[in-house]
């Protein structure tokens, strides 16, 4: 007899599963090799284990699904698709069909293999066992992969958000299932056109909550996606601390160059207030309102009426060179004031996103002569 019931290798094994996963999710040494290499020694590790367990201990159908589960399992931890795990996973489901998990592993790794619709059916075989937010979580994930290139990617999309939500109601404490639902919204935000901002404040709302749980706190792409959010909202003190962050726990991500990036356009804004605040020959969006005359249901105001964010149905007239009227519709608008690394950064931004947005005379901008995004800002508010 075995002085190690097999039942107890099986609860080792397992055990050992779980922690190649935390592994997986939490390590990141600056040489990503280092952590494919501890990848492999404790799958390695694992697998042994499970060798252990003698055949003839393996023949009972529950034990044998569980073997199965976990060998196909420890397989699929590296990034690229394993026709053994399938083949073990597949074998699991098949022996005992109520392992949640063993459907989620399966998903996963078919998932790899590009075969999307088979993944998404096991989600929902899965699903079709009773709740699990783990399981949602990856729906809601691979909703997203399968939106892409679609001719409905939106709608998609919002079945993704859908199943996000879903997860958050069996634990709203689960960090994980906020990060998966903010995720949802920021692609929602860009599928969606990039217009509409309540999707970047839902998705930033999701993802500090996400930060409440400790266990978020080895995801350097919270972090990462986070600071996106702050980006695109100008805040960018938030959006510097938080990609700084990331680049700390992943120095794999190219986190640091977003700091670079975001300090290299503060710089070039200041530089240019400074120029051309000295030559007046920035817009004048304090002038009189008077004179601007337009056919449109906006509503005129000048900086100083203006709120931070997004100032719905509210147009900036203001007069650039030689007497031309500029019209800013829709503007978002924000009160650039903190110190980054030794140097302070105080202006006033008023951006527009599109070409439709911004008016000269009342006529549209050329596209010949727009560029992405538009700012136009005040120096010391």
């Amino acid at each position: 007899m075995s002085s190690q019931p097999e039942v107890s290798l099986l609860a080792a094994a397992a055990e050992a599963a779980e922690d190649l996963y935390r592994v997986r999710d939490t390590y990141f040494p600056s040489n990503p090799e280092d952590r494919f290499s501890r990848l492999r020694d404790e799958s390695s590790s694992a697998l042994k284990l499970l060798d252990s367990i003698p055949p003839e201990k393996r023949k009972l159908p529950l034990q044998r699904a569980t073997y199965e589960y976990l060998r196909g399992k420890t397989l699929d931890v590296f990034p690229d698709y394993k026709k053994e795990a399938e083949e073990h996973l597949s074998k699991a489901v098949k022996l005992n069909p109520s392992i949640a998990d063993a459907w989620l592993c399966l998903g996963n790794c078919i998932w790899k293999k590009g075969d999307l619709p088979s993944a998404k059916n096991c989600f929902n075989l899965a699903l079709s066992k009773g709740p699990n937010k783990e399981i949602l979580c990856q729906l809601s994930m691979l909703e997203r992969k399968m939106a892409q290139g679609s001719d409905n990617q939106a709608e998609i999309v919002e079945e993704s958000i859908k199943h996000a939500k879903e997860a958050i109601a069996l634990d709203v404490k689960d960090g994980n299932s906020w990060y998966n639902l903010g995720n949802a919204c920021l692609t929602s935000f860009f599928v969606t056109g990039a217009w509409d901002l309540s999707k970047l404040h839902q998705s930033l709302k999701a993802y500090q909550n996400a930060e409440k749980d400790e266990r978020m706190e080895s995801n350097p792409d919270l972090f990462y996606n986070c600071a996106t959010v702050n980006k695109y909202l100008e805040n960018y003190e938030r959006a510097l601390t938080g990609f700084q962050a990331a680049a700390l726990k992943d120095p794999g991500l190219n986190a640091s160059e977003e700091v670079e990036k975001i300090v290299s356009l503060l710089d070039k804004l200041e530089n240019f207030l400074k120029v051309h605040a000295k030559g007046k020959r920035l817009a004048s969006f304090a002038s009189s309102l008077a004179s601007a005359n337009f056919s449109s249901s906006h509503k005129k105001a000048n900086v100083d009426l203006l709120f931070e964010g997004h100032n719905k149905a509210i147009a900036v007239v203001g007069k650039i060179k030689e007497g031309d009227q500029l019209m800013l519709l829709d503007p978002y608008y924000r009160l650039v004031d903190f110190t980054w690394s030794g140097k302070t950064y105080q202006f006033k931004s008023i951006r527009v996103d599109f070409l439709q947005q911004l008016l000269v005379n009342g006529k549209p901008l050329p596209p010949s002569q727009a560029v992405g995004t538009s700012f136009c800002a005040q120096h010391k508010p």
